[in-house]
């Protein structure tokens, strides 16, 4: 919609000294956040639908309507009981259309009016009203004169002081001579305070009593325009032209401060103080909190050191001083949890059980340092994952795998940047508890550089008898380790440094016998994948023979991770078949397993097939996750007694190699009797053709 502009002639709103005809009733146009006052000119915007409808209409039958300002701005559809009482009549001066179809208006105050009662709201506000007639009393004529006076010269003040005011309201202020007619100019015109204020002075109708209260305002805004230039003099004084920001913060602190108000970095230091004082901390800690909180308390907020102060004390109310998980000791419900998660391990689980009756009988015991050592698979994760479930702890677990910086354990200092405390306090804020059951896994693959060893760092917090004062760098005071229950796990030994080993209680699980995995198969895995690939258990089944088989033909391993994808993957085809819609009943035998998965990838048989021949020995790997056959193949043949090996062979698979060669070398005499002829020296060594000889039987 283009812009229509309505011009209206000036005489047409002229008032002048003639009456002003007021209807007994008129349309309504609510207000918000706004109060016209009479004699005064203001700029409305109007978006809502009946006040659109009400202009259009008013435009057309005399552009008189009354305007009322409501108590809440956010009603949308005001009622009577949402208007004050007492409005202005208004002329609408102007009008502009905006494409959106909402309104710009011109309207000037003629006189106050009365609300008496609604008797339309559609489609706009209707409503009875009569004028509200100002009164004075002749008596009151000369003190009326000297609040004009005062009025004026406070006016004059303020704007003067006020930036916000233009120059030219003195000018316009003095030239009125009527009283009311002033202090409704001059409250319309202060822009800074508020509407119910601006409200209270439309609705005082005695106008000694209406330039009283505005002599009290001007007073008021006066003092504090006088205030807020003497505290931007101060402060101008102590700061330069670069610190703009930290000029306009000291000059609100100083209002908030004279206005009896506290500031947002006072309550932030007053809630720091409470939780440091509920936080549970020991002695030393609270003070060391405290002493850091006065120092916070003295410090601009705008300076750099100040988010530093303020990160570390939140860290410090955060950690679990006092917060403590209450564990429920009860051996038969911990073996039942530990039998329905775990097959086999009884050794483990006898510790476990061990420890926990100790506990039992002397709570305050220190516990020790258990470490899972075993291959990959085998559970050891999941083993700590159900102590804590059994005892009722929190579970925390910490991957060591490839950590090479000490930090990651003890933490960084404060003077670094982006510094943090290490990852054994950041577990334990996240726990919220103080004896949880904290899992260090893959410790064995702890590296070390120019950073320093975290190994090293790890000392103090595997060691009983000192964890309890265990000092972080970030935090820098001491710190309580000695109820947590730490469990540690490894695949192998050898890369651990014996200082550490020696710390941990160390608990070797092998791997699963064919029995165990099909049991576990059978109780855990095959649930677990026909649950995730969208399968139930009426649909398909898998029988005992097939999950023997794919232990035996498609898995070589001393856990089960490749056992649980083998049945993922029969559960995947199985999937597919029911997505295309099949919807057959799936057992799972060792015929459908070889259909699905292929050709097994071990067979038993191969062990006797290829020790049917002669020249065929037998050998075994040994790997951290298991071991292995080795089929090593002896042959007689002609050569000149040299030897080439190639390959990536250990030393030891080389040594038993060039043994074996020399065990079969050609003798001296053998050769010089056939000095010129065209074969190959013969082997004369005592084993038979077909016999490996024994030296190269060496172990690998």
């Amino acid at each position: 919609m283009s812009d229509q502009i309505e011009d209206i002639k000036a005489e047409e709103v002229a008032v002048g000294d003639r009456p002003l005809a007021i209807p007994s009733e008129l349309p309504i146009l609510p207000l918000r956040d706004t109060v016209l006052f009479p004699n005064s000119f203001m700029p409305l915007a109007v978006a809502r639908e009946s006040s659109v409808r009400l202009i259009d209409d008013a435009i057309a039958s005399g552009k008189l309507i009354a305007v009322f300002t409501q108590h809440d701005a956010a009603v949308e559809e005001p009622g009577q009981q949402d208007l004050y009482t007492v409005g202005t009549a208004t002329h609408i001066h102007k009008m502009f259309k905006l494409p959106d179809g909402s309104l710009r208006l011109i309207v000037q105050g003629l006189a106050r009016l009365a609300l008496d009662e609604i008797v339309s709201g559609q489609p706009y506000l209707r409503a009875r009203v009569h004028a509200a007639n100002e009164g004075t009393n002749d008596a009151d004529r000369l003190e009326i004169d000297a609040l004009a006076r005062n009025i004026k010269t406070n006016f004059q003040q303020v704007v003067s002081l006020s930036p916000l005011l233009s120059d030219d309201l003195q000018t316009l202020a003095m030239n009125i001579t009527e009283p009311g007619r002033l202090a409704d100019f001059i409250a319309s015109s202060l822009t800074t305070i508020s509407t119910p204020v601006k409200q209270e002075v439309l609705e005082t109708l005695d106008i000694r009593g209406r330039m009283d209260s505005l002599n009290r305002i001007l007073i008021k805004e006066l003092e504090v325009l006088e205030l807020g230039s003497k505290i931007q003099s101060q402060v101008q004084s102590e700061v330069g032209k670069n610190q703009r920001e930290y000029f306009l913060r000291e000059q609100m602190k100083a209002i908030q401060k004279e206005l009896g108000e506290g500031d947002d970095q006072t309550k932030e230091i007053e809630e720091l103080a409470e939780k440091v004082e509920a936080a549970g901390m020991p002695e030393p800690v609270k003070k060391e909190a405290l002493r850091e909180l006065d120092r916070l308390s003295r410090m601009p907020a705008s300076a750099a050191e100040y988010t530093v102060s303020r990160t570390y004390l939140d860290w410090l109310v955060a950690l679990p001083w006092a917060k403590r998980t209450d564990e429920v000791i009860d051996l038969p419900h911990t073996l039942e949890v530990l039998n329905n998660d775990h097959s086999g391990l009884e050794k483990a689980k006898d510790r476990i059980l061990e420890y926990l009756a100790v506990r039992k009988l002397n709570p305050d015991v220190k516990g020790p340092i258990l470490c899972f050592v075993g291959p990959p698979g085998v559970g050891k994760t999941s083993l700590a994952r159900s102590i804590a479930e059994s005892l009722g702890r929190k579970f925390v677990r910490v991957s060591l795998g490839g950590m090479r910086d000490e930090a990651e354990i003890r933490g960084h200092r404060r003077t670094y940047i982006g510094a943090l405390p290490g990852q054994i306090i950041q577990g334990l804020r996240r726990a919220e508890s103080k004896n949880p059951v904290f899992i260090l896994d893959e410790i064995d693959k702890l590296g070390s550089d120019f950073r320093g060893d975290p190994s090293s760092a790890l000392l103090e917090v595997l060691d009983p008898e000192q964890n309890y004062t265990f000092r972080d760098h970030y935090l820098d005071v001491p710190f309580d380790l000695s109820e947590v229950l730490f469990v540690t796990t490894a695949n192998v030994l050898d890369p651990i440094p014996a200082p550490l080993r020696d710390r941990m209680e160390v608990l070797e699980i092998a791997g699963y016998t064919e029995e165990e995995k099909l049991k576990i198969a059978t109780d855990h895995l095959v649930d677990k994948q026909v649950k995730n690939h969208g399968l139930t258990a009426e649909y398909i089944r898998f029988t005992p023979d097939a999950l023997r088989a794919v232990i035996r033909g498609y898995t070589r391993e001393a856990g089960v991770r490749n056992l649980e994808r083998e049945i993922g993957a029969l559960c995947r085809k199985a999937a597919r078949r029911r997505a295309e819609g099949d919807e057959a009943h799936v057992e799972v035998t060792p015929e459908v397993v070889g259909q699905m998965l292929g050709a097994p990838r071990f067979l038993d048989e191969e062990m006797e097939e290829r020790t049917k021949e002669p020249g065929v020995a037998i050998g075994m790997a040994w790997t951290p996750v298991g071991g292995e056959v080795l089929f090593v193949e002896a042959s007689r043949m002609a050569g000149t007694g040299s030897l080439t090996l190639t390959g990536q062979l250990g030393d030891v698979m080389k040594e038993s190699a060039r043994a074996a060669l020399r065990g079969c070398a050609p003798t001296r005499a053998s050769t010089a009797s056939t000095p010129t002829s065209s074969r190959a020296p013969r082997c004369t060594c005592t084993c038979r053709p077909g016999r490996f000889p024994r030296t190269a039987l060496r172990r690998a």
